[in-house]
């Protein structure tokens, strides 16, 4: 006969597979709905345009290449690889049609719905992370953005998965899942030494070396063979993409913080070769921060605007493929309800933070202040003031369950690389679901629920690093044993 804390472990296994499964189900539904819809209407657009050329030139077989109008093909790596390799896949096996695109989308939304709920789950109680499911579930910043051949979604996607792989203990897959986002963007490179170490928390600090040296290793094997190729075909080195120079010089010539066509330093212009172009550009536009650091610091408020205050990714890239089909009243009506709701997720994400209590040696009465007076700013047109508190909050609970300094340091992270380089809506779309998740963790139940909450990471680390000194590992009581059964 099962003992009642078999019965019980199993129950709750039970029921956190119909959670996940109601999480996916939604999260798909909603998603392959807009692909429906969209799939005989809204062409690829912008940056989108590329990815799906690149896309069917790689199914082709013809390899990451760019076709010039007069008929010379060049190797690329403008755009990192990630993506259009993705969907190059999905082209080969079913056709080069971008709702092929728009399915991958679908499959990877749905999949960040799931990993926010079992991110939440060891965070709150288990019908508030069900909730947070949902909630990103349905988000109206994410759900209609499937459509869009871009890299943002995906990259948001990979991000909460590797999260919820690292807080289950699945080291090897979270490298892996990271590998692969970095290939689609690659400033998630910073995520793979942070993720590493916060699932070993619980373990000495060299332990917590260990791990994190072990996801990074992953993460930069999954990259290597395209560096290797980066460094044969575009005459010089490098990890994934060679723009890093393009956004750092437009980030320095823009005006408002956002995007801006480029201005071509003098000494550019005869420079044609992709990788020693982008070079070019960079060392311009390190110039121009040395000789005036002060313009270019007090451009970072106008960039943060651009990139958290209204994402827009979803009625700005609809209305641009087709405005005929998706108008610009509906642009206008789309993104008021998507920033309500964002703004409405970022306060409660902040009062939940407030109600966690005191952090290290800041008394309860501090942090909420500090929680409150961030959440005075989301009222405003300037929210991300906001988003920074609410980063800074999250990552200083790094003690918590993963989702709490995980997320900060997502927020804390798009924040740092866009006040470097130039803001944009769709670039802080990578922060809503962790936001999102954020807004559903309570008090009574992260106490309840804290354990150890890191446990199969503990395990994996303490099989690659060997035990703690004098045999002393993790020990757990039956109290712990009976809230891991829950």
């Amino acid at each position: 006969m099962p003992s009642v804390l078999q019965r019980t472990r199993f129950a709750g296994n039970r029921g956190a597979r119909r959670d996940a499964l109601r999480v996916f189900v939604v999260a798909l539904a909603v998603r392959l709905a807009v692909v429906a819809w969209a799939a005989a209407r809204i062409p690829a657009a912008a940056d989108g345009v590329y990815y799906d050329k690149v896309a069917t030139r790689i199914a082709e077989g013809h390899g990451y290449t760019w076709l010039w109008p007069d008929g010379v093909v060049t190797y690329a790596a403008h755009y990192p690889v990630g993506y259009p390799a993705l969907v190059a896949l999905g082209y080969f096996l079913f056709g080069a049609k971008p709702v092929v695109a728009m399915v991958l989308n679908a499959l990877l939304g749905a999949g960040s719905g799931v990993a926010a709920w079992s991110l939440a789950r060891r965070a709150t109680a288990a019908r508030l992370a069900l909730a947070a499911g949902l909630a990103v579930a349905l988000h109206p910043a994410l759900v209609p953005y499937t459509p869009a051949v871009m890299t943002e979604g995906p990259t948001a996607a990979l991000l909460v998965i590797a999260g919820a792989l690292a807080a289950s203990g699945r080291l090897v897959p979270t490298g892996i899942v990271l590998g692969v986002a970095v290939l689609v963007r690659p400033q998630s490179l910073v995520f793979a030494p942070v993720l590493g170490a916060l699932a070993a928390w619980e373990l000495p600090w060299r332990k917590r070396l260990v791990s994190a040296a072990l996801v990074s290793s992953i993460v930069l094997a999954c990259c290597l063979p395209w560096t290797a190729r980066n460094c044969a075909r575009m005459e010089r080195c490098a990890l994934v993409s060679v723009n890093g120079g393009w956004n750092l010089a437009i980030g320095t010539q823009t005006e408002d913080g956002a995007w801006r066509e480029i201005v071509v330093p003098d000494e550019c212009k005869e420079v044609f070769q992709e990788a020693a172009k982008d070079e070019c550009f960079g060392a311009a536009a390190r110039r121009a921060i040395v000789a005036a650091p002060g313009r270019w610091l007090a451009h970072v408020p106008a960039k943060l605007h651009a990139t958290f205050d209204y994402f827009g990714a979803a009625p700005w890239y609809l209305h641009t493929a087709n405005s005929s089909e998706f108008t610009y009243d509906a642009k206008v009506r789309l993104g008021t309800v998507e920033t309500v709701v964002s703004r409405v997720l970022l306060v409660a994400a902040l009062v939940a933070m407030a109600r966690l209590g005191a952090i290290g040696r800041a008394p309860a009465r501090a942090v909420q202040v500090v929680a409150l007076l961030g959440a005075a700013s989301a009222f405003t047109v300037h929210a991300w003031p906001a988003y920074l508190v609410l980063g800074a909050l999250a990552l200083a609970r790094w003690r918590g369950p993963l989702l709490l300094p995980y997320s900060g340091a997502v927020l804390l992270a798009t924040a740092a690389t866009h006040a470097v380089f130039f803001g944009a809506g769709r670039y802080g779309l990578v922060v809503v679901p962790f936001v999102t998740a954020l807004a559903f963790v309570r008090k009574a139940d992260l106490a309840a629920g804290e354990g150890p909450t890191h446990a199969g990471a503990v395990d994996a680390v303490q099989a690659i690093a060997g035990p703690e000194p004098h045999g002393r590992g993790r020990e757990e009581s039956p109290s712990s044993t009976e809230r891991d059964a829950g």
